[in-house]
């Protein structure tokens, strides 16, 4: 018999006496993990001005380069000659030309001009050529000499520009008075959602951001913004298959593969004396860099996990953890010395809520933060760029 009593769908969807059964539990998709901030952690200090500035030193270079000139027939026994910088030169200075096995002595030294005895301390002589790099291993003076005269490099400021990130919040007092699913306060939801987009916004700006070419201090006119990394680096600047780096895999020889990430780190390691301890990568390029174990993966019969990842490259030139940012580039990859990398807010400025006079029936208020980047010593880190995205 069929039931004819008061039921729930004797109404529909629509029937007053029913409570609505909605969960407490919001549901957010959108990205706003920063796994680059995380990974650098908090700074040592704060910034105490919206210009931020610091002080970088090097030691006297020791190499030079030949400069094009006319050699002999075999280039085994010039005595003269030029380079870019006679001034890194000082008479007594053991010489090694190129990577091969002779060492030269220098006797004068005039302007870009050097004068030396070839196959010094009867090593094999080789031939020069434009563009060899010369090493100096070293200077031998001569017993009871005069001091030589002093030399000395000159400090460099580098600076970086604090950027301001802000968001509003506004919320009626009927809103605020009413009962919301899943909110106890919605001014305080509001809040926590803005403070997510910032702290996206700036790690973003962090890999990203550029200050502007006229007036970067910012004016009436002029938004104030920070020199990203990739925007800061100048000297390691890598494409496959350029300037001594191989090319990679593919058909246009741009893609990512071991021997292109080495080289890199191998060019970063000769003139930096910190290794390099940070990968940052899109998705594309970290499923290359998992790509690297493909050849050497073996499994048994029983083995029912298969596992595909690389956490941490260790190479001859340091050992890297491997962070995966969905605000990089897809065809870029950093080489980063974290030790060297501080994102800082201005003192008293980190990220907070500051309300504001109400303008009628609503809280108003903003989420606001001004931070900066300080990259020191820029030629510590690097960028490969031009990969395949394919």
């Amino acid at each position: 018999m069929a039931f004819t009593g008061k039921a729930t769908f004797s109404a529909g969807v629509n029937l007053p006496e029913l409570v609505e059964d909605v969960s407490d539990i919001i549901g957010i998709v959108s990205p706003f993990e920063t796994p680059l901030l995380d990974h650098l952690g908090d700074p040592r200090r704060a910034a105490t001005s919206t210009v931020h500035e610091w002080i970088e030193d090097e030691l006297l270079p020791n190499t030079a380069l030949v400069e094009p000139q006319v050699f002999s027939p075999s280039a085994f026994t010039d005595t003269t000659i030029d380079v870019d910088e006679g001034s890194r030169f000082r008479v007594g200075d053991l010489v090694r030309p190129g990577q091969g096995p002779e060492v030269m002595l220098v006797t004068a030294i005039a302007g870009d001009q050097i004068t030396v005895v070839r196959a010094y301390g009867a090593t094999a002589s080789i031939a020069l050529a434009e563009g060899m790099v010369l090493t100096i291993l070293g200077n031998a003076a001569l017993e009871g000499a005069d001091a030589p005269n002093a030399r000395f490099t000159n400090r460099l400021r580098k600076a970086n520009y604090t950027q301001i990130f802000t968001a509003a919040v506004e919320v009626s007092g009927s809103m605020q008075a009413v009962r919301a699913h899943g909110i106890a306060d919605e001014l305080d939801y509001q809040k926590q959602e803005r403070m997510r987009e910032l702290l996206r916004d700036l790690e973003n700006c962090v890999i990203n951001g550029v200050a502007p070419d006229a007036s970067p201090q910012g004016s009436a006119n002029v938004r104030r913004s920070m020199n990203g990394i990739i925007h800061a680096l100048e000297t390691n600047r890598f494409v496959p298959g350029q300037g001594g780096i191989p090319s990679g895999s593919g058909g246009g020889g741009n893609g990512l593969t071991e021997a292109v990430l080495n080289a890199s780190l191998r060019e970063i390691w000769e003139q930096s004396s910190g290794p390099v301890d940070t990968i940052v990568c899109g998705g594309l390029q970290k499923r290359r860099i998992n790509g690297f174990l493909s050849a050497s993966r073996r499994y048994g019969p029983s083995d029912d996990r298969f596992s595909d990842l690389v956490s941490i490259y260790e190479s001859d030139f340091g050992v890297c953890r491997v962070v995966v940012s969905r605000w990089m580039p897809a065809d870029g990859l950093l080489l980063l010395d974290s030790s060297r990398i501080e994102v800082m807010p201005l003192e008293g400025r980190s990220f907070h809520f500051k309300p504001l006079a109400s303008r009628g029936d609503a809280a108003t208020g903003q989420v606001i933060g001004e931070y900066t980047l300080e990259l020191r010593n820029e030629n510590a880190h690097g960028l490969i760029s031009g990969l395949a995205t394919d």
